[in-house]
């Protein structure tokens, strides 16, 4: 069976599409689609929606509300905890993917020689300042977080039960469901598709949670703010030392009248490059013991064998 997850968040001017879609693939799939709706804190009717016309679908459904809104990865992650199938995919509610890419994720899962398949998105249908802010996105995203992350970026996904319980078992604040994708491994694979034109409502990822998320994915999955730090106190120090030269010898050739000018502005710089030096070890660390925290396996098993009376 396979277990689609929808995360639903001011969608109700698509839902009646959404559900005849649905049912559609309900019907591909021969009575084996379980869909699981999370509805993420919305402030419209998408709630109200499902729960008077899902019981008329004839579809095997489950309603979540979540209690506010936790944004959609959070609720991709109570909608992976809810399914029971032996195959896991995951939807937008705005029909910018197209419902056949569903199936196609499914059918290359069921070949069994991938655990998890990313839908990669090639060309998109959207306004030109969309497409262009999006293109700088995962372009920042490829460059510090996930280098093998697809040009067009990636949101909807699919994997079977044990990559879902690998995923489900990273109990991480503030992250990218994105990035632990890459970052578990597991045999991957990639689907390719044309993203649609929006056709309701207005998107909610607006730029602002574009620039918090990948700030949450760069300090959960890169040092590089520390390295940064660090890479300045060392320059910094570099042009102290050049500084303090040039200021000495103008010192020495009586260019300051300023009585302990010198003195003073080798102090400011040399102790300031220390202090950002400093601060750059001591993060070092602190990442390091983070990291710990986190409690990530430092390396999971994708089958283990037994043979004769071994256990």
């Amino acid at each position: 069976m396979l277990s689609l997850i929808i995360p639903v968040y001011k969608n109700e001017d698509s839902l009646p599409d959404l559900l005849e879609q649905l049912q559609g693939l309900h019907r591909e799939l021969e009575d084996t689609l379980e869909v699981v709706f999370v509805v993420d804190g919305s402030p419209d009717n998408s709630y109200a929606i499902l729960q008077e016309r899902l019981p008329t679908t004839g579809l095997r459904a489950t309603l979540v509300s979540l209690t506010r809104n936790f944004g959609s990865f959070a609720a991709v992650r109570m909608g992976l905890q809810h399914a029971s199938g032996e195959f896991f995919a995951v939807m937008a509610a705005d029909l910018q993917e197209p419902p056949e890419l569903v199936l196609q994720m499914h059918s290359r899962l069921r070949a069994g020689d991938v655990d998890v398949v990313i839908a990669e998105r090639m060309a998109r249908d959207d306004p030109l300042l969309s497409r262009w802010q999006s293109q700088i996105f995962w372009a920042l995203y490829r460059r510090y977080v996930v280098p093998d992350m697809p040009e067009g970026g990636v949101d909807v996904f699919a994997c079977n039960r044990p990559f879902r319980d690998a995923l489900l078992g990273l109990e991480e604040r503030r992250s990218s469901l994105i990035a632990q994708i890459f970052w578990l491994g597991f045999r991957r694979a990639s689907v390719p598709y044309v993203r649609q034109a929006r056709r309701y409502g207005k998107s909610a990822w607006t730029w602002r949670k574009k620039v918090s998320y990948l700030a949450d994915s760069v300090f959960a999955f890169s040092g590089l703010p520390l390295h940064l730090l660090l890479q300045t106190g060392f320059y910094g120090i570099v042009m102290t030392l050049v500084l303090g030269g040039a200021t000495l010898f103008g010192r020495l050739m009586e260019l300051f009248a300023v009585p302990g000018y010198t003195m003073t502005l080798l102090v400011v710089l040399f102790f300031g490059s220390l202090n950002l030096f400093s601060l750059g070890i001591v993060g070092t660390y602190t990442w390091r013991a983070y990291e710990n925290t986190k409690q990530r396996p430092q390396a999971i098993a994708q089958a283990v064998q037994h043979f004769g009376d071994a256990v």
